[in-house]
């Protein structure tokens, strides 16, 4: 696998409210459109950021002016989105978004270093019938009080049998003092995302030592789904290898590897013979975001595809307690890269690089 080509979807610009572009995503629209969707504002964790749209029509290499068509605020509640995903269906687009409430205890950071608490945070999903040009008002996919604020994860996953998955991510309450027993659970929807089932845990450690953050979901041409986790182990205060989980009956039952990679995982790119883009930010290790290539969605990732997309200048420094590293993530400066299928056969992956106080959101064409 090669790069072919590379640019910027975002610039940031220092000092300004746009000096910070992060969680980006990439979306081919039925029109063959590329979306570009990420989050834009003075500093990661701002309230005031904005979610913008760009579109390209040219696979990637220009973009369009910005449009910001979503609202912050829900159900009278002042708040901000933390991430947005667009999933294509049969007859239409859905966003899905996970959204914070910045009214609950005003001017406090997203995460609580003292208690590894979250803000409250909901789960929204909402419909475009004409390319993404406008948005129907948010809905709210309904999460039992076990899961905690709810973390989104990955875009809706539209399966086989055409049910759609929510994949969502467990916290603790903003004050909770408890253990944190992080797991993922899904919530699944039979009418074409109007309404959703109550969560279902499809994975968890038990024993709370490992977690299975920023899970990322895929289905393979061979209807396989699988799904890559950021794993991590608390007591010892490690990253572990990426581990894969891998289901053939739309989230029943799972069995799982590990990559023999480690940390932060992308979403993967399926591209149209079955091959997969997976691609990967190793903080602690070589500094750099990477990527490589299996002839199918659970099939090996072998060493000799890998190929570099971003390198970091500056070591990253040592944490020893998970709520002291969960924070410095607000100053890293680069990851969170998301992989898609192109229509010519090339994967693209977007992902935020550059400085503490100045990110742009990147984009690179890899040619399997």
């Amino acid at each position: 696998m090669q790069i072919v080509e590379q640019g910027i979807l975002c610039p940031g610009v220092e000092g300004a409210d746009r000096a910070v572009g992060a969680f980006p995503s990439v979306t081919i629209l039925p029109s063959g459109e590329l979306l570009g969707c990420y989050r834009i504002g003075p500093r990661k964790d701002a309230e005031t950021c904005v979610t913008e749209l760009r579109r390209s029509s040219d696979g990637g290499r220009t973009w369009s002016e910005p449009q910001s068509p979503f609202r912050n605020d829900f159900v009278g509640v002042r708040g901000s989105l933390q991430v947005v995903y667009v999933t294509p269906l049969d007859d239409r687009l859905i966003a899905c978004a996970l959204w914070v409430d910045r009214e609950a205890y005003p001017g406090k950071p997203l995460f609580n270093v003292e208690t590894e608490g979250c803000l409250p945070m909901k789960i929204l999903v909402a419909d475009s019938f004409d390319n993404a040009a406008t948005w129907t008002p948010w809905r709210e996919v309904v999460v039992t009080e076990d899961v905690g604020p709810p973390s989104l994860t990955n875009p809706v996953i539209a399966l086989p049998s055409g049910r759609l998955i929510v994949s969502i991510e467990t916290n603790k309450p903003y004050l909770d003092t408890s253990k944190w027993m992080q797991h993922v659970v899904y919530c699944y929807s039979d009418d074409r995302g109007q309404t959703w089932t109550l969560p279902r845990t499809v994975c968890e450690d038990p024993t709370g030592r490992v977690f299975h953050w920023d899970q990322r979901a895929a289905v393979g041409k061979n209807g396989i789904l699988a799904t890559f986790s950021w794993s991590y182990d608390k007591q010892a205060n490690k990253y572990l290898s990426i581990r894969r989980h891998i289901s053939r009956d739309e989230g029943l039952t799972w069995t799982t590897d590990e990559l023999g990679f480690s940390d932060q995982p992308s979403h993967p790119a399926v591209l149209a013979d079955g091959q997969t883009v997976l691609a990967w930010v190793d903080r602690y290790g070589s500094r750099s975001i990477r990527a490589r290539l299996a002839s199918s969605i659970d099939a090996p990732f072998p060493p000799e595809t890998e190929v570099v997309l971003y390198e970091a200048e500056k070591p990253a420094a040592s944490t020893s307690h998970t709520g002291e590293m969960l924070v410095d993530m607000a100053l890293w400066s680069f990851g969170l890269p998301y992989a898609e299928a192109l229509p010519d056969g090339d994967a693209i992956v977007v992902f935020y690089a550059g400085t503490p106080t100045c990110m742009d959101v990147r984009w690179a064409r890899l040619h399997p």
